[in-house]
C-alpha cells in the first residue's frame, strides 16, 4: 500500500468487509473529494491504495486522500440509490454532479374515475373530473399524468383535453356556484357539466376516453367515438351524432399534427449527451402514451474534475487490473442515469445516444422493479427521436459555451475597470446590496452574489429591517451592511493576531455593490471604517441624468473621482445585471413580507382545521384574505362548519 497516507487510514482499509456499501474520500481539509459504490467493499476501496495511478486523476485524487466513510448495505441496488443520494446533496468534488432545478409537471385528473361507481353523498364537482397543471407529491385519489418536460407540454395537453374532449378546468368552488355557463362552453372548450349542460354518463365516456388517449390508445378512442356516432345516427339523434362528428375530427387532427403513427411505443426516453470545451449537455426527451412531449437540457458540473476516474461496476469486475478509461460521454450519460431517475419515474425503455453498462441496466432494473432496456442505435422513428435530440444537445451546449464566454468577458471588463488585482478571475467575488419598502412598510434589505462568472442563487440572502425610521433608507443600509460584515471583521481581526485564518471563517468579497449614489457610499463607508475593514471594496451605483439605463456612474467609497463607463461598457453591463438581480430579489421579499403583514402574519392554510373546504367557504363569505382578516369571531363563527373554538383561533392567528 501507499507510504504516503496515513497509517490509521490503511489498517482501515485492509479491514473491510466484502459486502456491498458505499465509501467517502476526504482530503485533509475534510472537504469531501470522492463518492464510489462497490460490490464488495474491500476489493473496491483496496484497488485505489495498491496500485500506482501514476499522473492520472485517479491518482491525483489518491493523493488527497486523509480520511474515509464507509456505509454497508445490502444490494448493489440500495448502494447505487445511497450514492446518487449523497452525490446530490454532498457536492464531491471528483463525481459528476446532476443539479435538480425544480421538480416536473404533471396533468392532474381529480374526481371519482370513469370506471368507479358514484357514491350518493359524493359532491357534485367530485362527479365530474376536472383537469388542471400539478407539480408537487402524488395522491391516490387523484389520477396523474406525465411527468411532462416543461410547463408549456403540460399546457398543451389541457388545452387538447379542452378542444377534443372538452373537459372543465374550473376550480371545484367556482365549478359548485356556477348559475350560466361561462365563456370556455360559448367556445366550444368546456361542455358545462356545471349547469347542467351534459349528463353525468356521457361526460364520464369523455372522461375515459381522455384517460385512454392520455395513456396512448389513441386509435381506440377514435373507433370507439365512431361506432357511438353511428349508433346516434341510426337513432335520428343527429345532435348527438354531431357532437361525436365533431369529436372525431378534433381527435383526428390532433393524431395528424403530432404523427402519432408509433404506437409501440407508449413511455420512452431519448437520452443524449454531447461534450465540448470541458461542459456537457444531457438533453431528455420524453414520449408518454405515444405522444413527443418536449426536452429538457440538463447540463452537470465537475466533468473536468471526474473525467478519466475509473468506473466502479468496471472495477469492481476485476479489481486486480486497473479498469479502462470510459468515454467522457458514457461516463456524464451513465451519471445522468444513476441521479436522474431518483425521485422520478423511469419508463421501461431508453433510447440512448452512447453505449452505456448492463450492469448499470441491471441495477437500475432492480431499483425500480422492473427491466430496463437502452437501445444504442435504433431505427425508424426511434432514430429520429434520437437524432432530434442529438441536436438539441448540440445546440444548448453551444448556447451555454456562448453565454459563459460573453459573462467571462463581461468579468474581465470590471476587473480592468475597477483595477481589481485578482489571480483567477473565476474567483471574483461581488456582493450587492439593495433596500426595498413601500411608504416605510416591510423594509426589506436584499444581498445578492455573482461568483464563478454568475449569479449564485443559493447564497442570496435578505434581511427584514427592524428599529428604523420608517423610509429611512440611509438607516436600512446601516443595519444590514452590520449585520452582514460585522462577524467577518471580527474573524479577520483574530487572524491577525493569531497569525492563521480560522476554518470556517467567511471571505470579504471583491466588490461591495451598493444601489445608490454619494448618500448610500457614505453611509457604507462608516460602517466599514467602524468594522476596520477596507474602503476601496465599496462602489455605489448611481443614477444617471433622467435615471437613463446605461448612464450610471460609479461612486467609491475611498475618495476616487467619480467613473462613467459608458453605455455600450461590458463592465457597466455586468453591474447593471447584478444591481437588477439584487432589486429584483429585494422587492419579491417586500412583497411577501408585506402581504404577510396586511393579513396579521399568517394565512389560511397554515391554520390547523382549516382545509381546503373551509378555506373556501370563508373566502366566498368575506371576499378574500383581507376580508377574513376584517371579520370578528361572531361573524367566522357564522360560517358553515366553522366552530366558534376555530373562529377564535383564525381570529389569533390573523390577528
Amino acid at each position: 500500500m501507499s507510504d504516503t497516507h496515513p497509517e490509521a487510514l490503511l489498517r482501515e482499509v485492509a479491514a473491510l468487509p466484502s459486502l456491498p456499501g458505499v465509501y467517502r474520500y476526504f482530503d485533509a481539509q475534510d472537504q469531501l473529494l470522492y463518492v464510489g459504490k462497490a460490490i464488495s467493499l474491500k476489493k473496491r476501496v483496496s484497488s485505489y491504495f495498491q496500485k500506482n495511478h501514476g499522473g492520472t486523476r485517479t491518482g491525483h485524487m489518491v493523493s488527497k486522500i486523509v480520511r474515509m466513510e464507509t456505509t454497508v448495505v445490502r444490494s448493489e441496488a440500495e448502494a447505487l440509490l445511497l450514492e446518487n443520494n449523497l452525490i446530490k446533496t454532498q457536492n464531491p468534488k471528483y463525481n459528476i454532479l446532476f443539479r435538480d432545478d425544480k421538480s416536473y409537471p404533471y396533468l392532474k385528473m381529480t374526481g371519482v374515475p370513469a370506471a368507479a361507481s358514484v357514491k350518493h353523498d359524493t359532491p357534485l364537482a367530485a362527479q365530474f373530473s376536472r383537469v388542471s397543471y400539478y407539480r408537487g407529491g402524488v395522491e391516490k385519489k387523484h389520477r396523474y399524468f406525465g411527468p411532462y418536460p416543461s410547463a408549456w407540454a403540460v399546457k398543451e395537453a389541457i388545452l387538447l383535453m379542452q378542444k377534443v374532449f372538452r373537459l372543465r378546468t374550473c376550480e371545484d368552488p367556482v365549478f359548485s356556484n356556477r348559475s350560466r355557463p361561462c365563456l370556455l362552453y360559448q367556445i366550444k372548450r368546456c361542455s358545462a357539466p356545471c349547469v347542467g349542460h351534459v349528463s353525468a354518463d356521457d361526460y364520464a365516456n369523455d372522461v375515459a376516453n381522455a384517460e385512454k388517449f392520455l395513456r396512448g390508445d389513441a386509435q381506440g378512442v377514435m373507433k370507439q367515438l365512431e361506432v357511438r356516432m353511428m349508433a346516434h345516427a341510426d337513432k335520428l339523434e343527429f345532435e348527438q351524432a354531431a357532437e361525436l362528428r365533431n369529436q372525431v375530427a378534433a381527435l383526428s387532427n390532433v393524431l395528424h399534427q403530432q404523427s402519432m403513427d408509433n404506437v409501440e411505443d407508449r413511455d420512452v426516453d431519448i437520452l443524449a449527451v454531447k461534450v465540448q470545451g470541458g461542459k456537457a449537455c444531457v438533453n431528455l426527451a420524453m414520449v408518454r402514451g405515444g405522444r413527443h412531449l418536449g426536452d429538457r437540457p440538463y447540463f452537470p458540473v465537475h466533468v473536468e474534475d471526474a473525467a478519466g476516474l475509473p468506473e466502479d461496476d468496471e472495477a469492481d469486475r476485476d479489481a486486480n487490473t486497473v479498469p479502462p478509461q470510459s468515454e467522457v460521454e458514457v461516463q456524464v450519460l451513465e451519471a445522468f442515469l444513476s441521479q436522474h431517475y431518483i425521485d422520478v419515474p423511469m419508463p421501461p425503455t431508453l433510447i440512448v445516444s452512447e453505449a452505456v453498462s448492463k450492469h448499470l441496466l441491471k441495477v437500475l432494473s432492480e431499483q425500480v422493479g422492473f427491466k430496463v432496456t437502452a437501445v444504442h442505435q435504433p431505427r425508424g422513428q426511434r432514430r429520429a427521436w434520437l437524432d432530434m435530440a442529438q441536436t438539441n444537445a448540440a445546440l444548448q451546449l453551444a448556447r451555454l459555451l456562448a453565454e459563459e464566454g460573453s459573462q467571462q468577458a463581461r468579468t474581465r471588463a470590471l476587473a480592468e475597470a475597477l483595477d481589481l488585482t485578482l489571480e483567477n478571475l473565476e474567483s471574483l467575488r461581488v456582493e450587492c446590496f439593495d433596500i426595498s419598502h413601500t411608504a416605510g412598510e416591510a423594509t426589506q434589505a436584499s444581498c445578492v452574489v455573482f461568483h464563478h462568472h454568475k449569479m449564485q442563487n443559493a447564497e442570496y440572502r435578505r434581511f427584514n429591517i427592524e428599529g428604523i425610521t420608517p423610509g429611512d433608507d440611509y438607516a436600512a443600509m446601516r443595519q444590514v451592511l452590520t449585520r452582514r460584515y460585522s462577524k467577518v471583521a471580527e474573524a479577520l481581526n483574530e487572524a491577525k493576531h493569531a497569525g492563521h485564518t480560522p476554518a470556517g471563517t467567511g471571505r470579504l468579497p471583491d466588490l461591495v455593490l451598493v444601489d445608490g449614489g454619494k448618500g448610500q457610499v457614505s453611509m457604507a463607508r462608516e460602517v466599514f471604517e467602524q468594522l476596520g475593514l477596507d474602503l476601496s471594496l465599496i462602489v455605489g451605483v448611481e443614477k444617471g441624468e433622467g435615471r437613463k439605463v446605461g448612464l450610471e456612474e460609479l461612486v467609491f467609497a475611498d475618495g476616487r473621482d467619480k467613473v462613467y463607463l459608458g453605455s455600450d461598457s461590458a463592465a457597466l453591463m455586468l453591474i447593471a445585471q447584478i444591481r437588477d438581480e439584487a432589486h429584483r430579489f429585494a422587492i419579491t421579499g417586500m412583497r411577501a413580507q408585506r402581504a404577510k403583514v396586511r393579513v396579521g402574519g399568517g394565512k389560511l392554510e397554515e391554520i390547523p382545521g382549516v382545509g381546503p373546504k373551509r378555506r373556501a367557504r370563508l373566502l366566498q363569505r368575506f371576499g378574500g384574505v383581507r376580508g377574513v382578516a376584517h371579520a370578528s369571531v361572531e361573524d367566522l363563527s357564522s360560517v358553515d362548519s366553522i366552530s366558534k373554538e376555530l373562529a377564535e383561533e383564525i381570529y389569533r392567528a390573523l390577528h
